[in-house]
């Protein structure tokens, strides 16, 4: 199975950028279809992006749309999450998760849709 591994979290004044990483072992990724996903303390895992596997597919999050942009290097077997214009409600730890038996054009916007998930990183924007 696909384990996922999450990277680039961190502590960043509200306004900065962060880019997350998404690194895929045991499968290779460009079979997936990949959503990033977060969870602020006491709220429900809320939904991020999400990208195909050929990159044609991307929908986002009203809350991140013209902020945040989802793009894979499927020769690195990643996936990335570019975050700029960072406000304070973009707290949480995020997620990415893969989605197997995929068109190339699929992209998955529901949690449940997901197979494998990563252990997150931890994203905190200071005010």
């Amino acid at each position: 199975q696909a384990q996922l591994v999450e990277s680039g979290g961190g502590l960043v004044q509200a306004g900065g950028s962060l880019r997350l990483s998404c690194a895929a072992s045991g499968r290779t990724l460009s079979n997936y279809a990949v959503g990033w996903f977060r969870q602020a303390p006491g709220k429900e895992r809320e939904f991020v992006a999400t990208i195909s596997r050929n990159s044609g597919g991307r929908d986002y999050a009203d809350s991140v749309k013209g902020r945040f942009t989802i793009s894979r290097d499927n020769a690195k077997n990643t996936v990335y999450l570019q975050m700029n214009s960072l406000e304070a409600e973009d707290t949480a730890v995020y997620y990415c998760a893969a989605k197997a038996k995929v068109l190339l054009i699929t992209i998955a916007t529901r949690g449940r849709e997901y197979d494998y998930w990563g252990q997150g990183t931890q994203v905190t924007v200071s005010s």
